[in-house]
């Protein structure tokens, strides 16, 4: 009797069956075999072309670096948001438990060691038994799957859906140029290089790829924590994600775990007792669900928003907007920023005390931002609402202490700013003396009436407003906040006081164009366009009729706390990529913008402001100085004060509408007939102030020279309440667009 042949050699029947399964030309068929059994290669002409063909393909795969999350972090490391198309994180293979690895290659891949990135023993044993019609068989080596992985996740990932091939998809053709892609990647690195690739690019479910997300979704743990049966149970998942997904499917999870431990048990990488341990264990689960963008950052979230909205507008990290975008979802990038995590909370925790999430009917804002003098960094960034706030609380996409728009015009997501009030009236006092006045030099605050006939000296345009009762079409005479104060004062009073009176006539003594220049060396401008400074074509301006952001006004006031320095309010410490590489970041570009002398006596008659000023109330416990504001109605509040190594900006008012008081509006628990800058905002800045300003510079100010003060000055008895000005600072001021009307 003639001996039977091997089925894999009777190329007669087995190979037709085999051509027939793939569906596919015979010459395909004969590759497949040719290049599983050399032997059969040589069986003709056919077969030899379809060696020709094989040897044509390609061999060469770009491994790159896989899609990674990146992370923005505050400036002690902290993580504040995580942003990712696939969600991420590369470890090396000494950052993976023993367990993990035993337990994928027992169940993927049990001869991994000993092939050559195709298992030819495997594969034909699924050939096999497809071709005599038994149940398709799955013959992929760790290697191969790898490959396959690489190649569909780049396609994901490149935004190109269209190419990826999965399952009954791919032709023959596919599947031929993965065996030889895995056996090129095999020669290419070493198992272990590989392994380590693998268990970085295979996907987990629930948008889990690689092994240390998949651990700490599952288990709160990282890679290298994994015990025996978590290890078993990931392994399990990525056979059929879907199926085996310990949250949708734990019984099939289960099931699939304790076979992953059979094998590893039948292969000699567990004994018995680890076996039946493992196998009696639950399915343990501590799932830390994925946290993904700025709406669920740990803290800070409007932070967040600014510095994606920085990074995406930097044409320094990509040509287009959308290669940014790419970048930050896919680049693993570490985005270190200027964040202090125990001001933030410290801030945060604050807002709660006046207007908390959970109790603000009447949507009244509040925000705080705080800028380190001398380096521009920010260092908290808090508001009242969420960006994805819970069923019944506010919501709002907009930050409230950031401009509307970058210089070039993209978005930054803010508000816009908000009319400041009184807190710019230090920067007509800082001109006063920049221009060679004095301190303490004589102002007549007893005038009211400025007609539309006066002449304001304005070098670089003109300026106009008419306050004159006498005039049916115009605003009242100017007011202070409260009676009394009209009279002869110094221009140190008048500042710390507030007195809108006097204000006026100390402008009237200036170059109003130097007034601007002098808000624009500290940084001011316009919160709806940063190209445009403060607009001072209508005198109202100067007692606060411009919207100017929160950030800015900190940043502005840290120049007179730093001595006249001025730096450029940064959010970025650094960016580095997935190779650990620098990225640039921006400058704060920190200049001598106003002499250090003008800066001293602005400081100087600041402090009085928390002594016997508006903000008498509003005094720390160290060296401070500060100023209130209040506009027309109250719709915005404001104070804003520094130490020397802390400049805050505190606001409460109306975002949504902008001329809506806040008078009688429920506010930290009450509602009273009259608000000013120092009733909430003030207190908000005080309490923070308080509880974190010791943590940095509290030294006294510098003194100015004695030329600059030329009076000693006369320290009053503090007033009583009574006898205070309120700081309602712009009294019949007139808005640029109804300058001509009566408010």
């Amino acid at each position: 009797m003639a001996a039977k042949k091997h089925p894999i050699f009777d190329t007669a029947t087995t190979l037709g069956k085999l051509v027939a399964f793939m569906g596919i030309s015979s010459i395909c068929g004969v590759l497949v075999a040719g290049l599983m059994v050399p032997a059969v290669a040589l069986a003709g002409g056919t077969a030899s072309s379809s060696i020709t063909f094989f040897d044509d393909l390609p061999d060469e795969m770009a491994i790159g670096t896989p899609a990674l999350s990146s992370k923005i972090l505050a400036s002690d490391g902290s993580l504040l948001a995580t942003f990712y198309d696939q969600n991420r994180t590369e470890v090396g293979l000494d950052s993976i438990s023993d367990f993990m690895k035993d337990a994928i290659v027992a169940v993927e891949d049990a001869r991994y060691y000993e092939h050559g990135g195709i298992d030819t023993r495997g594969l034909m044993r699924a050939v096999t038994a497809m071709a005599r019609g038994g149940d398709r068989q799955g013959a992929s080596t760790i290697t191969q799957q790898y490959v396959n992985n690489v190649i569909i996740q780049t396609f994901a990932a490149n935004g190109e859906l269209e190419k990826v091939k999965q399952g009954g998809d791919k032709k023959v053709g596919d599947k031929v140029r993965e065996i030889k892609l895995a056996i090129a990647v095999d020669k290419k690195y070493s198992k272990d290089e590989i392994l380590q690739g693998y268990l970085n690019w295979v996907f987990f479910a629930n948008n889990n790829y690689g092994i240390e997300s998949a651990s700490n979704f599952y288990f709160g743990a990282h890679a290298k924590d994994l015990n025996l049966p978590q290890a078993a149970l990931l392994a399990g998942v990525v056979n059929r994600p879907s199926y085996y997904d310990p949250l949708v499917n734990p019984e099939n999870a289960i099931s699939r775990r304790n076979m992953v431990l059979d094998h590893m048990l039948d292969q000699g990488k567990i004994d018995k007792k680890q076996h039946e341990e493992a196998v009696a264990t639950d399915i343990g689960l501590n799932v830390q669900p994925n946290q993904r963008g700025c709406t669920t950052a740990v803290r800070a979230e409007y932070f967040c928003e600014y510095v994606t909205h920085l990074f995406v507008n930097d044409p320094s990290y990509g040509k287009t907007v959308e290669a940014r975008q790419k970048l930050l979802l896919q680049g693993g990038l570490t985005i270190t920023t200027t964040l202090d995590a125990g001001l933030q909370d410290a801030a945060q925790t604050q807002l709660q005390n006046f207007t908390p999430m959970d109790n603000n009917p009447d949507k009244v804002g509040q925000s705080l931002v705080t800028v380190q003098p001398a380096s521009g960094k920010i260092l908290a960034m808090a508001q009242n609402t969420k960006l994805a706030a819970p069923e019944g609380q506010w919501k709002t996409d907009y930050n409230f202490n950031v401009d509307r728009v970058d210089t070039k015009g993209n978005s930054l997501g803010g508000s816009g700013g908000f009319d400041v009030g009184s807190t710019i009236k230090p920067f007509t006092f800082a001109e006063w003396l920049n221009s060679g006045h004095k301190i303490n030099d004589s102002v007549n605050a007893a005038v009211r009436r400025y007609p539309a006939s006066h002449q304001w000296n304005n070098s670089c345009g003109a300026t106009g407003g008419i306050y004159d009762s006498s005039n049916p079409e115009a605003a009242d005479d100017l007011q202070n906040a409260t009676e009394g104060y009209y009279r002869t004062v110094t221009a140190r009073e008048g500042l710390y006081n507030s007195l809108n009176t006097a204000t006026f006539a100390s402008a009237d003594k200036l170059d109003v164009c130097n007034i601007q220049k002098m808000m624009t060396a500290t940084g001011i401008h316009l919160g709806e366009d940063p190209n445009k400074p403060y607009n001072v074509d209508y005198i109202s301006s100067l007692l606060g009729s411009g919207e100017v952001a929160p950030l800015t006004m900190a940043a502005s006031f840290a120049t007179f706390a730093a001595g006249g320095i001025h730096c450029d309010p940064i959010a970025l410490i650094s960016i580095k990529n997935a190779k650990d590489e620098p990225l640039p970041v921006p400058s704060a570009n920190c200049n001598q913008s106003i002499k250090p002398e003008v800066a001293a006596g602005v400081n100087n008659v600041l402090q009085e402001v928390l002594v016997r000023g508006s903000g008498y109330q509003l005094g720390l416990q160290y060296p401070a100085a500060a100023k209130t504001g209040t506009t027309n109605d109250s719709q915005h509040t404001w104070t804003i004060g520094f130490t020397r190594g802390l400049a805050t900006a505190s606001w409460l008012g109306s975002p949504e509408d902008k001329n809506a008081s806040n008078n009688g509006k429920l506010i930290a628990n009450q509602r009273i007939d009259y608000v000013d800058g120092a009733t909430y905002a003030g207190k908000a800045w005080q309490g923070y102030m308080n509880q974190i300003a010791g943590f940095f510079d509290v030294n006294g100010f510098d003194l100015p020279p004695a030329s600059m003060v030329n009076a000693p000055v006369i320290i009053p008895p503090k007033p009583k309440d009574s006898d205070k000005p309120k700081d309602g600072d712009d009294k019949g001021n007139n808005k640029p667009d109804d300058k001509d009307k009566k408010e």
